[in-house]
């Protein structure tokens, strides 16, 4: 009798849901940490509505800006670890910003729960169509000649694309004024007004205004061309071997959020980059969808990490 009653339960047991078949069952916001119309908030909205189309969840992009991005990644450490607040960090605010920003209320390797890189891309130099500045070698001799006189924009003090820049006034002996924006968007506002010859930013955000023919892009920081741009020349084969500042987003979650819901999540997510769809997208956007596991970006956030440490130490960028 008991042994029937066993049986008799059993598909009750195995019916029962997990805490991955139930997942979700609210809107997931996902942040992203700097102001409308930049790389960041482009792959946050790519990944955003990409997903909602193919699961039919409801996902929310949030832009909360500020110092350097370092604002909405600090709001979500603190977030409630169950799969509804979501972050899509960068190699600034993850790897650099530590280093720069010593009192930064985040540890980017112990407050987070990685749970997928989702793409690549590069800084990239940009000047106005009718700059004067043809080529990297025009901007360095100018700065070379008049040391101070040649003013930059950047999406903010402390991104990766600012410290891209100071590497690149260590490795080529110039000196140049940095004029920090909140965001991409005004950068590059700013540029097209003519209130900055030159802008480094990421390749995302500046990849409109290069196919409108608005901008010139004299280079760009990885050390491979870009497959979307590949008729722009690397600052490595420009005359500065080694030189290689690469940019990835990757969306996280809160510490604790249980590995049930990152790995549904990342499973999720990586359907979506193997898709032609969101890769053309990205790749119209400058950018190329990566992938992979929680333990990889992991890996990838701890290395950067350690990376750049003594690179900010050695430029002097460090913020007090």
């Amino acid at each position: 009798m008991i042994r029937k009653l066993l049986f008799a339960l059993l598909p009750l047991v195995v019916a029962a849901p997990t805490l991955a078949d139930t997942y979700p069952t609210a809107p997931i916001n996902i942040v992203a940490p700097f102001p409308p119309g930049g790389g960041t908030d482009s792959m946050t909205r790519l990944v955003s509505n990409h997903l909602a189309q193919a699961t039919g969840w409801n996902v929310i992009t949030e832009n909360r800006a500020g110092a350097g991005g370092t604002i909405g990644i600090a709001s979500a450490a603190r977030g409630t670890p169950n799969g509804y607040q979501l972050v899509m960090g960068q190699v600034d605010n993850l790897a650099v910003a530590p280093w720069l920003y010593p009192n930064l209320s985040y540890d980017s390797v112990k407050d987070f729960a990685p749970i997928v890189n989702v793409a690549g891309t590069s800084v990239i130099v940009v000047t106005r169509s009718d700059s004067p500045y043809k080529t990297l070698d025009d901007m360095i001799k100018k700065a070379k000649e008049q040391p101070g006189s040649v003013d930059y924009g950047s999406p903010g003090a402390g991104t990766i694309t600012h410290l891209a820049a100071v590497l690149l006034q260590e490795q080529a002996g110039i000196t140049m004024q940095h004029v920090p924006y909140k965001g991409s968007a005004p950068a590059m506002a700013d540029l097209l007004s003519g209130q900055v010859p030159i802008l480094f930013t990421s390749l995302p955000s500046a990849f409109g205004q290069l196919t409108a023919g608005s901008i010139r892009a004299l280079a760009v920081t990885s050390s491979k061309r870009s497959a979307v741009l590949p008729d722009v020349p690397t600052v490595a084969e420009l005359g500065y071997p080694g030189f290689d500042v690469t940019v990835w987003y990757g969306l996280l979650a809160p510490a604790g959020t249980p590995d049930a819901i990152v790995e549904k999540l990342n499973a999720e997510v990586n359907k979506i980059l193997s898709s032609e769809d969101l890769k053309k997208a990205m790749n119209a956007q400058g950018a190329e969808p990566l992938g992979g596991t929680p333990a990889t970006f992991a890996e990838t956030i701890a290395r950067d990490y350690e990376k750049w440490g003594p690179i900010v130490e050695a430029s002097g960028a460090k913020s007090k």
